[in-house]
């Protein structure tokens, strides 16, 4: 990944300077601790300014409205300090310069406000892109005092430059650089970055062996043709340095749509492992609870001992004397004699009624642990149908949907940015294929887009997605082709024999309050994939 330099930051400077220089200050939010949202507005037109220090995607730029959703910005509800330090100080103000200090990846917004006392003050905002020191600091530029920091920064972080309110505001130090405009000499292209100003790692590598009056033109920034590469490896203001470029409209859509991809790779990851570990806890949970219920179910097993002995004795009351601290009787069950301890201060009755109270309340036990485990049987399936779900995702979106799913009350404000995703549609001439991703679009399919006679295929005992056939009559080799679909939607798609059963929607049934998605069936039939 390209890192945002000097050079960039220039770039983007010369080409909105005239769109923020003027503008005023709408609205302040902050995502996250290193994302601020500025909305700004000028000459007519509204835009929102993306800051993002983040170490490892620190830019600015103003952001697209299919990008903004892209990045998953969540605003929260209640904003940090340093949002209501800038909101204070910075709404309804107007930016009456920008500037970038030379050579530095540092951008400048110089502000003019009112006090409370309603006497006009200038403050500057300062966005530095520095890597790991990627800060945003605002400042009273009378003063040089600082007001507020996205975070300080103490001695035991720096001891050559501390960060925080009160503070002076200083420059990061110089380096022991040269200007390369003014250099006449031989270059070392290996270490271009370590000599002059403006070029940095990942610039230095993009120009290797050009001419030295090449690279004055590009740091001068003449002739600018803002490129990404196909594969997203790299961007450049200068399409010829990048190897297979796709040409972009302006270097503010170019930093926009490169770091997007970035973010919502990154975030898209980052979610899937979210999902991915509260899925595997409640998979493990619902294991350990169906071994414990085995063994408890295994004990209450040995009841049925119980109702054997409560028979036996009442069938040998005539030959046997009360208050006997044992019995012995003969099994015709088991055809054996056996020997049965009693309690020895009750009669046999009694000794006989003990048992059958054992026998009753290992009986109601028995059914009640047998309909636990099924119920955590359930659960377990689910849970892995939505694992399934999870490992296929292939977007963001279909990840979102899979959290709404596990996670509805923290996901209720997305729903309105993020449109639930549509199932997978195949047309065959007069008949039409649905495959669903996740459990969502399973019950979609399932409760909304089937009817009666339409055929719905599962892959057996095995987590899969649910797949739908509509249409009339449909032929055998369109039926074979739809289990085909089953089983390579599923979390056995490559195994070597599978069978994959298929009924009509009206003999499926969704129980009530059954998890998304489940549904039980009759009158199926198999077809054995091999």
């Amino acid at each position: 990944m390209i890192t945002f330099d000097s050079l960039t930051l220039c770039a983007w400077i010369k080409e909105n300077k005239d769109f923020l220089e003027g503008a005023r200050i709408q609205k302040i939010q902050q995502p996250t601790r290193r994302e601020l949202v500025f909305t700004v507005r000028n000459q007519g037109e509204t835009k929102k300014f993306y800051i993002n220090i983040n170490p490892q995607i620190h830019h600015i730029c103003f952001m697209g409205k299919e990008n903004e959703l892209r990045r998953m910005i969540e605003i929260p509800k209640k904003p940090p300090m340093f949002c209501m330090l800038l909101r204070k100080y910075l709404e309804n103000s107007k930016i009456c310069e920008v500037k970038q200090p030379p050579y530095e990846r540092i951008l400048e917004f110089y502000i003019e406000t009112f006090n409370e006392l309603s006497e006009k003050i200038y403050l500057c905002f300062a966005i530095e892109l520095m890597g790991k020191h990627s800060n945003a600091v605002l400042y009273n530029y009378d003063t040089n005092i600082i007001i507020g920091c996205a975070h300080n920064v103490g001695s035991e972080k720096s001891s050559v430059r501390e960060m925080a309110g009160t503070l002076p505001y200083t420059y990061p130090p110089k380096q022991n650089k040269t200007d390369i405009l003014n250099y006449t000499g031989e270059l070392d292209y290996n270490s271009l970055s370590t000599h002059f100003y403006g070029i940095s790692k990942s610039f230095e590598k993009q120009i290797y062996a050009q001419p030295l009056s090449k690279i004055k033109d590009y740091i001068e920034l003449k002739n600018v043709k803002p490129a990404i590469s196909k594969d997203y490896r790299e961007f450049s203001l200068f399409a010829e340095l990048v190897e297979n470029p796709s040409l972009q409209t302006s270097v503010n859509n170019m930093i926009d749509n490169y770091y997007t991809y970035y973010q919502e790779k990154d975030k898209f990851q980052s979610l899937k492992t979210h999902l991915t570990t509260i899925t595997n806890q409640k998979i493990k949970k619902f294991e350990n609870s169906i071994k414990k219920l085995s063994t408890q179910l295994e004990r209450e097993e040995k009841t049925e001992k119980f109702r054997l002995y409560g028979d036996l004795i009442m069938a040998n009351l005539y030959n046997n004397t009360d208050y006997s601290p044992f019995i012995e009787v003969f099994d015709y069950e088991n055809t054996q004699n056996i020997t049965i301890e009693l309690d020895n201060t009750k009669t046999l009755k009694e000794n006989a009624n003990n048992f059958y109270k054992l026998y009753n309340k290992g009986k109601t036990s028995k059914q009640k642990l047998t309909e636990m485990k099924e119920t955590f049987a359930a659960n377990l399936d689910y849970y892995k149908q939505v694992m399934y779900s999870i490992e296929r995702a292939e977007n963001t979106s279909e990840l979102l949907e899979i959290k709404h799913e596990l996670e509805p009350e923290n996901t209720e404000k997305k729903d309105k940015t993020h449109s639930a995703i549509e199932p997978v549609k195949i047309v065959r001439g007069d008949f039409t294929i649905f495959i669903g991703k996740n459990n969502r679009q399973n019950d979609y399919i399932i409760s909304k887009l089937a009817k009666d006679d339409d055929l719905w295929f599962h892959t057996k005992d095995c987590a899969g997605s649910h797949v739908l056939l509509k249409g009339d009559n449909p032929p055998d080799k369109l039926i074979f082709e739809c289990a085909k679909l089953a089983k390579i939607n599923s979390s056995a798609p490559y195994s070597s024999k599978i069978g994959v059963i298929y009924t009509k929607r009206k003999y499926l049934k969704k129980p009530p309050k059954a998890n998304l998605g489940y549904v039980t069936y009759k009158n199926e039939k198999e077809i054995i994939i091999d």
